[in-house]
């Protein structure tokens, strides 16, 4: 796991992304553990406070639950919410995408040109 000191998103919140979608990516399957909050603040050197406000985030997203004395482990997925949350993620970056087109001042056009090229270099 990789955490940028100075990214400008908290630490907390960059674990948390990183736990979300490894476990939307199906990297963690039902029932799985999630590391320790110890062992995780300890290899990440940093606070054990900030990890479990990782996992509590996780917990309250409905990703995960604690289980006293065990840990975290990662919920069934339906598979409905997970495409949701996976159209969700789609959205933000063609959002962003869009945004740098126009600060590139791309036509529309242009635009969905790029898109279509990428799609097809995909399928090569």
């Amino acid at each position: 796991m990789k955490i940028l000191q100075n990214s400008g998103e908290p630490i907390y919140q960059q674990i948390a992304n990183q736990f979300k979608s490894d476990i939307l990516a199906g990297k963690y399957t039902q029932g799985e553990y999630l590391p320790s909050i110890r062992g995780l603040a300890k290899d990440l050197k940093i606070s054990v406070i900030t990890t479990m406000k990782a996992y509590e985030e996780l917990e309250s997203e409905g990703l995960v639950t604690a289980v006293q004395g065990k840990g975290f482990y990662v919920n069934a997925q339906d598979s409905e919410m997970l495409r949701e949350q996976h159209l969700r993620k789609v959205e933000e970056s063609l959002l962003e995408a869009i945004a740098a087109a126009q600060v590139a001042r791309l036509t529309d056009e242009e635009l969905m040109e790029t898109m279509r090229t990428l799609l097809n270099m995909k399928e090569e």
